[in-house]
């Protein structure tokens, strides 16, 4: 079985796929396979995907959108861990696969950190806590480029959740950590250099992704526990709020 499933995801971006397959195909490590699920673009992407013999599997048809097509990727992955790159975005440089093998076959999630991009090409080193805390993860969230994910667990939770247009993801890593209990470890490693300009990130979705978010929240923890949880870290901010006005009164 191979140790690692890349799968890039791509609809219309093939000048995204161009920049993200490289940052694969170039690894030097080579125990792992490079899957492509392509949402059947139109705008030459497939002719791409066919010019690298090292793309191992490929499928190129409509589907459901992007959490759909991560699905599909998982059902054909054979690799003992997945990496979800998607297209646009880059593997951090040529040595991440074999950095991280290192740190592979205990834990059920390895993850590191990242390089962000503005829409201005600014990019700042985004980092992510040693410790997954249910704190951490109300705010925040495990970003999916950079996790290494056991394959099994997909069979022990589940898929991503479709009827989740823009966080199954965060439902997913929700669910694990907090429902199934996963184990994890993170390592100082940048895993991916990831642009903004992506579904979760664009800001006219900020209200729905808020939303979903919430609804997530409440499946897993309860209604109660949610408002309990919004109510004290309001209560922390006001109080916050009102020493720094008094600060400044002074």
């Amino acid at each position: 079985m191979t140790l690692i499933s890349v799968i890039t995801i791509n609809y219309n971006n093939a000048k995204g796929l161009k920049k993200t397959t490289p940052s694969v195909i170039n690894q030097v490590f080579d125990d792992f396979e490079y899957i492509v699920i392509d949402g059947g673009s139109s705008d030459g992407s497939v002719e791409i995907i066919k010019q690298s013999s090292k793309i191992t599997k490929w499928v190129s048809e409509n589907d459901k959108g992007i959490y759909d097509a991560m699905n599909k990727g998982i059902s054909i992955a054979s690799g003992n861990y997945i990496l979800f790159i998607n297209s646009g975005d880059e593997l951090a440089n040529n040595n991440v696969l074999l950095n991280v093998s290192k740190h592979l076959g205990d834990n059920d999630i390895v993850y590191g950190n990242m390089i962000i991009v503005d829409g201005n090409g600014i990019s700042q080193q985004g980092l992510m806590p040693k410790e997954l805390t249910l704190r951490h993860m109300m705010v925040d969230t495990l970003w999916h480029p950079v996790s290494f994910i056991k394959k099994e667990l997909f069979n022990k939770i589940g898929l991503y959740n479709t009827n989740y247009k823009i966080v199954a993801d965060y439902h997913w890593f929700f669910k694990a950590l907090f429902m199934f209990h996963v184990t994890y470890k993170h390592i100082s490693e940048n895993i991916s250099i990831f642009y903004l300009g992506g579904m979760s990130s664009e800001s006219n979705n900020s209200e729905k992704l808020k939303q979903e978010r919430i609804d997530v929240q409440i499946e897993v923890l309860g209604k109660n526990e949610v408002d309990r949880f919004y109510d004290k870290k309001n209560r922390k901010e006001r109080s916050l709020w009102y020493r720094i006005l008094k600060k400044i009164r002074k």
